[in-house]
């Protein structure tokens, strides 16, 4: 079927990963699987702003050097970022080095603290935007995933997120983020992953 591969363990999959050592274990480690933990969701929102205009496996694979440059992606470390700090990771080889993007993951870490201490957690902010069930798609092939780079939830976080001062977190990219930490389930209908990540999320905890 159109968007599966099977892998060399003979499971089928999502095809995105072209069966790549890394990539593959991110789609069936990582990609999809609910999130709760709040530098974990920093980092992601912060790294699908990176990566706009370039592929994620890019991102996957400089994602150490990410995070060693920017504190473990701790936003009470990053908010206390100076102008030094966007110099040194200016000149850091290891990462993206868009200087606005640098910028502004400095601010959103600000802007995080801010949401954590309205909502008291991040998590509690963006899983009380988890999308209705008439949002999602009855059968999720790949003509319909491809056909959906943004949705009704996405662009109203993007909207709210802007509002609060944030930047880089168009709907695009707040989809891709919601994809990831397990706020809806991309894997399409035939891989393997999706009966488990569909397990997953029942069992999950919403965050308050």
């Amino acid at each position: 079927m159109d968007g599966l591969i099977e892998g060399p363990d003979g499971k089928v999959r999502c095809a995105w990963h072209g069966n790549l050592d890394d990539y593959l274990a991110y789609h069936d480690r990582e990609w999809g699987r609910p999130v709760d933990n709040d530098i974990r969701l920093f980092e992601k929102i912060c790294l699908e702003g990176f990566q706009s205009g370039l592929s994620w496996l890019t991102i996957l694979r400089k994602r150490d050097n990410f995070r060693a440059g920017f504190a473990g992606f701790d936003f009470e470390k990053v908010a206390r970022f100076t102008g030094d700090d966007v110099e040194r990771l200016v000149q850091d080889a290891g990462i993206i080095r868009h200087r606005g993007k640098i910028v502004s993951t400095i601010n959103n870490a600000r802007r995080a603290l801010e949401l954590r201490d309205e909502f008291g957690s991040l998590a509690a902010y963006f899983w009380t935007h988890e999308p209705p069930a008439d949002e999602r798609p009855a059968v999720l092939d790949w003509a319909t995933l491809r056909a959906m780079p943004k949705t009704g939830t996405s662009t109203a976080i993007s909207k709210d997120l802007k509002k609060r001062g944030w930047s880089f977190v168009g709907p695009t990219t707040v989809y891709a983020f919601m994809q990831a930490m397990g706020l809806v389930n991309d894997h399409i209908e035939g891989c393997y992953c999706r009966p488990e990540v569909e397990a997953a999320r029942a069992a999950f905890t919403r965050p308050k």
